[in-house]
Formats: C-alpha cells, structure tokens, sequence
C-alpha cells in the first residue's frame, strides 16, 4: 500500500516540478535580458581600445515590447560600432518594430548579415529539438520582407554585409568588414568575397551567422582575427554545470556561447558567439542561457 501511495505523489511532484521550470524558462528567464562584457586582446600593440556593440537573434514580434525597449536602451552605452549578426524577425510585421528598436545604434557605424529567420518566417517547433544534434532539415515558413529591413540599415549608413565586404570608419580608424549570407541554408558565396585583409586596413572582421567550421576556416585563412557569429542561441536550453548541448550547426556545442579562440594550425582568431536576444515563438523558451547582447572591447595584444 505504502508504494502505492508514493508512485502517484512522486508522479505529481515531478509534474509539478516540470510545469515550475517551463514556467521560469518561458515567463522569467526568457525576459532576463542580460549585457555581456569582454575584453578581446586582438589590436595590433598601441592600439587604442575598440568597442563593438554585436546584437543577434532577436526574432522579434510585435508583442515583445519589453525587448524592443532594452534594444534601443543599448545606445546608452556609446559603442565605437555596431554589428548585428541576423536573424531579426519572427512576423512579417515585425519589420518597424525592429526599426524603432534598432533606431538610436542606426546613427552609429555599424554592419550586418542576415540569418534564415529575416529571410522565412519561423514555423511549429518542440522546444525539445533544442537538446538533439541538428540533422539538416529546413522547414521555412512564408517569405518575410528582409529588403525593407535591408534599405532601412544600409539606408543609414550600414554596411550590408551578405557574401559582400568593405569599409567602416570608426573615429579615425577604417574597419575591413567581410561577411557572408546565412551558411545555415547554404546561402554563403564565400568565393564572392575570398582574398587576404587588405594591407591598409586598421583592423578587420568576419561576420557569419551562422558559425560553421568550414566558413570560419576561409576567414581565418585571409588573415581574420575576429570572427562574430550568432545563431546557436547558446543552445537555448542549458544544462548548469555542463553547458550546451547542441549548437544548432557544425560548431562545437561547447563553443556555442561567448569568445574562444579558432584556428587549428593556423594564426588562431577569435571567435565571438552571441547567444541572441529572442527565440522563435514557437519555442518561447530560455533555461540557463539568459537572452544577451555583448560589449566587446578590443585591447591590444602584448605582442
């Protein structure tokens, strides 16, 4: 009798138990927007510091004002330039919204590429895909408009970055910026943009939304030192004391969130992986992984 009684209670109680995390994952943690911070020793020595502002992953919606808000709220912290690393929207009316967002960093210098979900609109998913390896389906949802998105930044001096490079003035400083269109699905031409970091540049930046080895390999190859990524959501559903355990990509899962270095028999770069803002709202959930956006300021190395 005594085992009878305790299957059902303990059954309850981890029911409970269950309904309590989803709850926190989904209503708490989701909405803990965090600002990360780094120092990146990559300047060349007697350089003054640089510091970069990277927002990814915000897939925003119409109802996500409390986003919206903190997003615009990042200007406060003047950042000598700003990247976003894409997939910015999750509705098709989503594209004003992340204008206003997105408005007081517009008159910064400031670059972007482009991620699936500014492309298609995300469509039905088990938040529980988030703890399996990516098997390569794309499933997208209805075409979303990426171009007034694209008009409205390079329209305010952004430098659109999609399988294309070029040129950023910081201050005194020209920034070398080449990118590269989603890898994610198959959209990256980096043939269009291959060459060495040109001689005269101050500093240079590879920017990829997705981080996959085979892309981060060419830039680091043409001479990159900093290579910033988004997508992986940090993988979105974390376990504390471990970490991630997907990437969403070809990327390692234990590189999933923050700076490491890249580069295996080569001069390593740094690598940046933001773990983004938003989620797809079909998978509203974050756990150990709190949404973020990133200050990275640049130092000189010792040598």
């Amino acid at each position: 009798m005594r085992m009878k009684t305790l299957l059902p209670l303990a059954a309850g109680v981890g029911l409970a138990s269950g309904v309590a995390a989803l709850g926190y994952a989904s209503l708490i943690e989701r909405n803990a927007f965090t600002l990360r911070r780094y120092e990146v020793p990559v300047l060349d020595p007697g350089s003054e510091p640089l510091r970069i502002l990277q927002i990814s992953d915000t897939h925003l919606t119409l109802g996500r004002r409390r986003l919206r808000e903190w997003v615009a709220g990042l200007a406060e912290l003047h950042p000598d330039l700003v990247i976003n690393t894409g997939d910015n929207l999750a509705a098709h009316d989503a594209v004003p919204a992340m204008l206003e967002a997105l408005a007081p960093l517009l008159a910064l210098p400031g670059a972007f590429v482009f991620g699936s979900n500014d492309y298609y609109a995300p469509k039905p998913k088990n938040p529980a895909r988030y703890l399996f390896p990516d098997k390569g389906k794309r499933f997208h949802g209805d075409p979303l408009p990426w171009r007034d998105l694209r008009d409205a930044m390079t329209g305010a001096g952004w430098l659109n970055a999609n399988n294309a490079k070029g040129w950023v003035t910081v201050g005194t400083r020209r920034i070398f910026i080449s990118g590269v269109d989603d890898p994610h699905i198959q959209q990256d031409r980096y043939a269009d943009v291959a060459g060495p970091v040109p001689d005269d540049a101050d500093f240079a930046i590879g920017l990829t939304h997705s981080p996959e080895p085979r892309v981060l390999d060419e830039f680091v190859s043409d001479g990159f030192r900093l290579l910033l990524c988004g997508h992986t959501h940090g993988g979105q559903l974390r376990v504390p004391g471990y970490g991630a355990l997907v990437s969403n990509c070809g990327l390692d899962p234990k590189l999933a969130r923050g700076v490491s270095r890249w580069g295996l028999g080569l001069v390593p770069a740094w690598l940046h992986v933001s773990a983004g803002l938003g989620t797809s709202p079909y998978a509203p959930v974050r756990f150990a992984c709190p949404p973020e956006a990133s200050l990275l300021t640049l130092v000189a190395r010792e040598s």
